[in-house]
This record gives structure tokens, C-alpha cells and sequence, in this order.
């Protein structure tokens, strides 16, 4: 009699442990300061006082993404919204397994100039970029932008790094017609300093005019939003919730720039004022499915071609996308 009860109390412990394992306490996500975060705001809202309260939603918005990535591989978040090359990078890594869920934010680069000298990509040659993140997509961007324009970047253009968007405004403040490539919403935020500024060049658009006529199109791509594949795989249905929730969210961000605004400042993501402004050039999105896969993996194989260290070592497989 006492070996069946014990066997039973096996059974129940057994069963608590598991059981507790595949409970949903909840979802916790991270994601970094700017336009990444931007098309969350709605839905932080709604799980701080709305239909949302209950789902056990946790938002946190952190600078740097040098403190999202020891999260996601700590366990300590369950979805990120990072850079899309960081995704990769962390599909790439054996301390974790993540999965991309979506893309939320296409392009934001822009070449903006103090005058007006440049009317399309063509008009660079010649001329000197101020520019920062070297050795980063940025870096990428442009020279895939240059290039496929017929411009070399090493011999047709001066590229003049700097460490910070900073000293790229400064430059172009101190200058006539100097040239920048800078990403939103610093734009926004360099217009309201320095009233000669022209945006002469949206890369996004650039990018898209480049794939024309391709049987498969990538884009540009600044942020996606990856989910850990355990939590994931232990949770399919509530993570499909939150996308649908969050692809919401999205769409009022940008129907309701105003309303939007007021939610980005509020979570100190980017001043209200700015984010006002900023909103419409950010290319908040929310894309999935088939055309994520698209997009995203010819975006990670132009990086993976100029610099496999920048995706992690290779374009990942099939199983990097998250499927409903």
C-alpha cells in the first residue's frame, strides 16, 4: 500500500512540475527605445488598464541591445523586438533558439543635406557622406544603395564616419550643402535644431526601387520581433494571439499618429512632439507569413554577402520562421 502512494505522489509531482511548465504566467517582452517600439504603444496601453489587463502582458523598453540579447538568451524575456540582423544573429547562437515572429519596422535611413544638391542617388557621386555605423547595417545599406546605382563606395564617394548621429548633425549644420545619412526619428529631431535641413532621399524606397522586377523582392529592414522557440512551442496559441494583437496595435499607430504620439511619450520611448513628426517617415509595419520570409531573408542575405559576421555566420533556415 505505502509503494502505491508513493507511486502516486511520483505521479502527482511529476505532474505538477509539467504541468506548471506549460501554464502560460503570462508574456514578457522587451524591445528597444525607438521606432522598434513605436508600434507596441496601443497595445502597452491596453495591458496597463484595458481589454489587455488580463493577459498577463510585461512591457520593458530598454537604449542599448547590449541589454536585450543576455535576456532573450536568460530566459528572462519571452519575445524582443531587436534589430533584424540581431535576430538572425541570435538564431545563429547555440545559447539560444529563437524564431522570427514579424517584421515591424522597414527602413528608417534617410540622406538628408543642408541645400539642395542631391535629387536622386545618382547626384552622390562625388560628394561626402556623413554617416555612423560603421561595420553595421547602416554600412551595408548604403554601400547596397551605392552600388546598385553604379556608385562605388570606396572610389565615387568619401564616406566620413562618425561615432554618433551628433556629430553628424553638427557637420551638417556647420557646412553648406553637406550630406548626411541618418535614421528616424533623429531626423525629426535634427529638423527642429537646424531649419536648412532637407530629407533628399528616403533608402527604404531606394531599396524597393533596386528590387523592382525581382521574381522575389527583399526590402529594407530595421526591426522584427522574435519569440524564444521553447516558449514558443510551449505556448503556440497565446504567442499567435499576441501577434494578432500586436499587428492591431500597429495599424492604430499609424491611423492614429496623434493618439500614437501621446502613447510613445508616455512610455518615454521618444517625445511626444518628436514622435508626432517622426510617425509617418518611421515605416512602422507589421509583416508575416510568407512575405516576412521574403523580405527578411533576401535583407539578411544581402548582409550575409557583404559581411557573414552581421547575420551570425549564415542566412538562417526555414525553421527560423515562426508559422501559425
Amino acid at each position: 500500500m505505502k509503494h502505491i502512494v508513493s507511486v502516486l505522489c511520483l505521479l502527482l509531482l511529476i505532474t505538477s512540475v509539467f504541468g506548471a511548465s506549460a501554464e502560460n504566467n503570462g508574456i514578457k517582452i522587451v524591445a528597444l527605445k525607438g521606432p522598434t517600439a513605436m508600434g507596441m504603444v496601443q497595445m502597452m496601453d491596453e495591458a496597463e488598464s484595458g481589454s489587455f489587463k488580463d493577459k498577463g502582458y510585461s512591457f520593458e523598453i530598454v537604449s542599448d541591445i547590449q541589454l536585450v540579447t543576455p535576456m532573450v538568451v536568460k530566459g528572462e524575456v519571452d519575445i524582443a523586438a531587436v534589430p533584424a540582423n540581431v535576430a538572425s544573429v541570435l538564431y545563429n547562437n547555440d545559447a539560444v533558439d529563437v524564431q522570427v515572429l514579424a517584421v515591424n519596422t522597414l527602413g528608417v535611413l534617410y540622406i538628408v543635406e543642408s541645400g539642395d544638391t542631391v535629387k536622386s542617388v545618382a547626384d552622390l557621386k562625388g560628394k561626402t557622406i556623413y554617416a555612423s555605423g560603421k561595420g553595421a547595417t547602416p554600412e551595408y545599406a548604403l554601400n547596397y544603395i551605392l552600388n546598385g546605382n553604379g556608385i562605388d563606395p570606396e572610389k565615387d564617394v568619401t564616406i566620413e564616419w562618425k561615432s554618433e548621429h551628433a556629430e553628424c548633425l553638427n557637420a551638417l549644420i556647420a557646412q553648406e550643402n553637406a550630406i548626411a545619412m541618418l535614421p528616424q526619428p533623429f531626423v525629426t529631431t535634427a529638423m527642429t535644431k537646424a531649419d536648412n535641413l532637407n530629407v533628399v532621399l528616403d533608402l527604404t524606397k531606394e531599396w524597393d526601387a533596386l528590387q523592382a522586377g525581382s521574381e522575389n523582392p527583399s526590402a529594407m529592414i530595421t526591426g522584427a520581433v522574435i519569440v524564444r522557440k521553447d516558449f514558443a512551442d510551449a505556448h503556440h496559441d497565446e504567442v499567435s494571439a499576441f501577434m494578432d494583437a500586436y499587428a492591431a496595435s500597429v495599424e492604430f499607430v499609424n491611423a492614429n499618429v496623434d493618439a500614437a504620439a501621446e502613447l510613445v511619450g508616455k512610455y518615454d520611448i521618444v517625445p511626444s512632439a518628436v514622435a508626432r513628426k517622426a510617425i509617418p517617415a518611421c515605416n512602422i509595419v507589421f509583416m508575416d507569413g510568407e512575405t516576412l520570409k521574403t523580405k527578411l531573408s533576401g535583407y539578411l542575405g544581402e548582409l550575409f554577402t557583404q559581411n557573414p559576421k552581421a547575420v551570425g555566420g549564415a542566412v538562417p533556415a526555414d525553421d527560423f520562421y515562426f508559422v501559425r
